[in-house]
């Protein structure tokens, strides 16, 4: 049974949460965003970085090694997000971790639509190859859209024949923009956090002219063949848990090394609220030990 600070927490969640499909008002989506920043733990030291034109922090706990790097996609709907409202989580996970993360700030869409991301994202992984580090002890990682994004970036990294990372994380991912799981329906009056009347208008801001089935956009279209090992962590209450359940099955059968772990009471993206309740510190403690064997920490 979840704790009752996350139950208090879910609560507030949910009472801010509109059911509607109005047209986003992307400036107000932004700051509603970075409102909710929290700074990085006092262990953790973050420095400004250009990867090769990508705005990016290098987030570094005390005692981190040069060899080691998850390189971390945040969230928003391709639409908003930042490295300063996801501070708290990726600062947790460099600190949980040992390792730094590089918090990548991709172009967000309507400015920037598809696949501006996943060339950011793409570029960014280049760039931290080059600097040095080995792609047998990098982890790339994200949540929400940048969980689908982590996906995007395996699936354009391998069809460049560029090495590929050890290993990935996504935290509720969105992987499929057709929206056709089931869960879009069944836990519609469940999800706290994400109504899945509303995902559409951001869809159409994201994919601007690009097709609703553009692998690189929806990876629940792709063949999956050949990706590293991946952890994928959803709540159960969670529209877009089809969407980990169905892309587990398909990565599976294409021979992937996927583990899928539902979290019961869970909301989408929970490990944000880590220092507020045990269930978001416990699941990035998850996801370091998932990663530590394999990037050799």
């Amino acid at each position: 049974m979840a704790s009752p600070e996350y139950h208090r927490i879910r609560d507030i969640i949910a009472s801010r949460l509109v059911h509607s499909d109005r047209p986003v008002n992307v400036e107000k989506f932004r700051a509603n965003q970075d409102a909710t920043a929290r700074a990085l733990p006092n262990q953790v030291v973050g420095s400004t970085v250009d990867a090769a034109g990508v705005p990016a922090e290098m987030q570094t706990p005390a005692g981190a090694t040069d060899e080691n790097l998850i390189v971390y996609f945040h969230g928003g709907g391709y639409v908003g997000g930042s490295i300063a409202s996801h501070r708290n989580l990726t600062g947790h996970l460099a600190l949980h971790s040992g390792c730094r993360v590089l918090s990548v700030e991709y172009r967000l869409a309507p400015e920037h639509p598809h696949p501006a991301p996943v060339n950011d994202a793409v570029t960014s992984y280049n760039w931290a190859v080059d600097q040095g580090y080995d792609p047998g002890k990098i982890a790339l990682a994200g949540d929400s859209a940048g969980g689908g994004l982590t996906a995007a970036c395996l699936l354009a990294l391998r069809d460049q024949q560029i090495e590929l990372p050890a290993a990935a994380m996504m935290i509720s991912p969105w992987l499929d923009m057709s929206f056709t799981g089931e869960t879009m329906v069944t836990n519609e009056a469940h999800d706290s956090s994400i109504s899945a009347i509303g995902m559409p208008t951001m869809r159409d801001l994201f994919l601007g002219s690009a097709s609703i089935d553009d692998p690189l956009a929806s990876p629940l279209e792709a063949n999956l063949e050949g990706l590293p090992p991946l952890l994928i962590q959803v709540g159960d209450e969670e529209v877009l848990l089809s969407d980990s359940e169905r892309f587990t099955e398909k990565a599976t059968a294409a021979g992937v090394d996927v583990e899928l772990r539902v979290w019961p009471e869970m909301f989408h993206v929970w490990h944000a609220c880590v220092g507020l309740f045990q269930e978001a510190a416990d699941a990035i403690d998850e996801m370091v030990e998932f990663v530590r064997p394999r990037i050799k920490l």
